[in-house]
Parts: structure tokens; sequence; C-alpha cells
């Protein structure tokens, strides 16, 4: 164990005044969720939106939704690097899993290839504006729109962000976000679907209206996790969990028994300055990536607020190297999936 200053790879503020106001959450939740969607609303532009466990609980529900507005298709294209939690949902809903090569440069879909894999079975491709970096949501729609194919906009990373003007999650049938832990925000876990298509978002509210509120045991374990998160988040001190692997920090697990469930009151009182917290995450995240990207000579746009700055390497080597390198002086470098 190595007591040094430790950076933590992604980080979301959480403060002592943020987990106040989870605990009001448990007298006056419907006070704090009404304001939530209120809120989401507004800022989004959108009809209708629905609070749910995780995001990738949010993705199970939009699933079942088109799945009961198609005439049995079945198959979902997803980039072919992607999180784990995307093909999670997708089996969970009884979906096939079909993945599209992509781009390296961009992270986005090799177009080319996308059309190709396209069929008449083909229920929903799912563009992933993966790190923060937007998809080109004008190709996918059209491609789709002209083969009547939903586009589920996956924005689980990029809360805030903008493709041409306009905010990822909002342009596709449907779009989906993740609080999760280090999302733009955070209660810890936590999913937002959001849509202006009253057919789908009738079809959803059928199956939200069955959900169960999460246990208030849950909410308290959720709580006592986002304490520790903001007692241990600072360099000074992040050095302590950072070396208790079984705590498996940053990891992201594959399975496809996860709860849906609804957002609790505790969690919409945590996310009571959301939008305050958005826009300044948001903006340390663009001013970060900025200066990394000058200082390392590196292809990426500017300007966009990264969830994280993705690096390439050559090879495995140099990528375990550089990891192992920069784990030994504390500078918050991790791999993805």
């Amino acid at each position: 164990m190595k007591i040094h200053r430790t950076l933590p790879p992604a980080s979301t503020v959480v403060n002592y005044k943020k987990l106040y106001h989870g605990l009001l959450g448990l007298l006056s939740g419907s006070k704090y969720q009404g304001k939530l969607e209120e809120g989401i609303r507004e800022y989004l532009g959108v009809k209708h939106v629905f609070f749910v466990s995780s995001g990738k609980a949010a993705l199970y529900l939009i699933l079942r939704a088109l799945q009961e507005l198609s005439q049995g298709k079945n198959k979902v294209i997803i980039p072919a690097y992607t999180c784990f939690s995307v093909p999670s949902a997708i089996i969970k809903a009884g979906l096939k899993v079909t993945p599209c090569d992509i781009n390296h440069k961009t992270f986005d879909f090799d177009y080319g290839l996308l059309e190709n894999t396209i069929d008449k079975d083909t229920l929903c491709v799912i563009p992933t504006h993966l790190f923060g970096i937007p998809a080109d949501m004008d190709r996918v729609t059209k491609i789709c729109r002209d083969k009547g194919i939903f586009v589920v906009e996956d924005a689980a990373q990029a809360m805030g962000g903008r493709y041409i003007g306009k905010l990822l999650g909002t342009i596709g049938d449907v779009g989906f976000f993740s609080m999760g832990r280090g999302k733009n925000i955070t209660c810890n876990s936590g999913g937002i679907i959001v849509t202006n298509s009253d057919m789908i978002a009738g079809v959803i509210g059928e199956e939200y209206s069955g959900l169960e509120d999460p246990s208030l045991l849950n909410d308290l374990k959720a709580l006592a996790e986002l304490t520790l998160m903001a007692l241990l988040i600072s360099p000074s001190l992040y050095w302590l969990p950072s070396c208790m692997p079984f705590l498996g920090l940053g990891e992201t697990v594959f399975h496809s028994d996860f709860p849906v469930k609804r957002l609790s009151g505790i969690k919409a009182g945590v996310l009571r300055q959301w939008r305050k917290d958005l826009d300044v995450a948001n903006m340390v995240r663009i001013k970060n990536g900025n200066i990394f990207i000058e200082k390392l000579k590196l292809e990426r746009m500017k300007e966009l607020p990264y969830i994280r700055l993705p690096i390439l390497v050559g090879n495995r080597v140099s990528r375990d190297n550089l990891y192992r390198t920069a784990k030994e002086m504390g500078l918050g470098i991790s791999m993805m999936y």
C-alpha cells in the first residue's frame, strides 16, 4: 500500500449539502422528484421524462417498449466498442446483440458497415456518444428513418453535450442518460429516459407504472457510498480506496440480472442542484480536455466535455507499461473496456 497523492480517474463532486438534501428526500421525496422532472424536461426541451435506477435500466425499459411497438423485430445494432451495460440491457430484454465495427478515430460507427448490418429484423440502432464524443446523428437518423428503424440515443456519458447545437440525448426517437458515479451528474446510480414521441412514451409509461420503488435499505446504502465518495475523492485521500482492488473502482461488470426500479426521493434530493453541477462539471471537463489535447498533441476535438479523454496506444505492451507507470505516480489514468 503506497500512501501518496492520487488523482481519481474521473470524479463528480459530491458535498455534504447534497447528502443533507438526500436525507430530506426521505421525508419530501415527491417534492424533490417533481422539481427534478420539471427541470430536466425544461432543460432538454422534451415532452416526456422517466427516472429509473440506472442507465442500463433505462435502456431496458426503452427496448421493452420498442419491442411492443414493432412486429417481431429482435435485432439491436450497437457499436462494437462500447460500455458492457449496453449489451447487458439488450440481453435482459430478450433481444439480439448485433455489434457493428467502429471508426477508431471517432468511436462512432463505420457507416458503410452499418448500412450493410441493417436488415428486416432490425428493431433499432443505438448510436453512442462514448466518452462524451458526439456520434454523427444526422447520418444515423437518415439511414434509420429511410428504413423505418428506431434510433435509441445512448447519451449515458454525454449529458449537457451538443451536436450541431442540439443537446445530446434529444435527437433520436428516444434517449437515455446515466447518473452513476463519475458521470456528468451523479446520485450514485440512476438513469433518465427522454422522448418527444407520445407513442413511445405511452408504452414506456405502462412499463414504468409497474416498477417498484427502491427499498429504504438500498437507498441508505447508496447514501453511505456517496458519503464515503465525498470524503475520499480528494487526491490526498484517494490512495486509500485505490489500494483496495476488491472495491472494483472504475470497473464495469457485465451482468444481465440487474434491478429495474424507480428513482428514489433520496436520490432526487441529492440531485437538487443538478443544473449548476452539470454546468460546472462540463466547463471543467472542457478546460482540462483542451489542456491535455494541447500538451500531448492528441488528435481529438477540443471544446468537448469529455467524461474520459481517450488515448489510443500502438499495442498492448505499450498500454500496460503506460498504465503501470501512471498508477505508480498517482496520475489517475485508467484502462477502459
